[in-house]
């Protein structure tokens, strides 16, 4: 694995810490950290892929920190890397259910963005939504994803059945004020403690 990584260096973890969470680039070391609270029957798959993701250099799979505890609370991804077209994918992402609705979700998507707008230039960050996943739809938009549209049959599922996909993304141009809009959604949110 490289020392260094197109997407974060060493120096730019800083950058990758907030009030509530805190993301570190995910590694072998993480795998068994991550199982328990898993309910994937495909977890090896899914963190095999992640990883090579990173080798790849074609984005960067992260663990989500909580800050006060250190306590793991998903994982996300940077991915589909176009260097050329300066863009690229956040997904994959994930929480333990007890943080979801909470500010954890908003704050990483502030830090990922930033980092990804500010600081490597990127143009568009997109999203991919499964159709059927409303919740995650409403999440992302609430961070200021807008909706392009949907791709029809765009995968299979593991047990066979298609899958639609909802693509949503934010652009450069707009990211100043989803930037403003998203540190007032982290500023005033309450936390529960868990």
């Amino acid at each position: 694995m490289p020392t260094t990584h197109p997407l974060i260096t060493a120096d730019q973890l800083p950058a990758l810490r907030g009030a509530y969470i805190y993301l570190e680039p995910a590694t072998e070391a993480h795998r068994e950290l991550l199982r328990p609270d898993t309910y994937d029957t495909q977890f090896d798959d899914y963190y095999n892929i992640a990883l090579a993701t990173t080798v790849n250099e074609d984005g960067q799979a992260f663990v989500i920190r909580q800050t006060k505890d250190d306590r793991i609370l998903g994982m996300t991804r940077v991915h589909n890397v176009v260097r050329k077209d300066k863009g690229c994918e956040i997904g994959h992402t994930w929480y333990i259910p007890s943080v979801w609705g909470q500010v954890h979700n908003k704050e990483c998507k502030l830090l990922l963005l930033t980092h990804l707008f500010e600081r490597l230039g990127f143009a568009r960050v997109a999203f991919r939504v499964a159709h059927q996943n409303i919740r995650s739809q409403k999440a992302v938009e609430k961070i200021g994803g807008v909706k392009e549209g949907v791709l029809r049959k765009a995968t299979i599922r593991n047990d066979g059945t298609w899958r639609n996909t909802v693509v949503f993304s934010i652009i450069d141009d707009e990211w100043p004020e989803k930037k403003i809009s998203l540190r007032g959604l982290v500023a005033n949110h309450q936390t529960v403690s868990l």
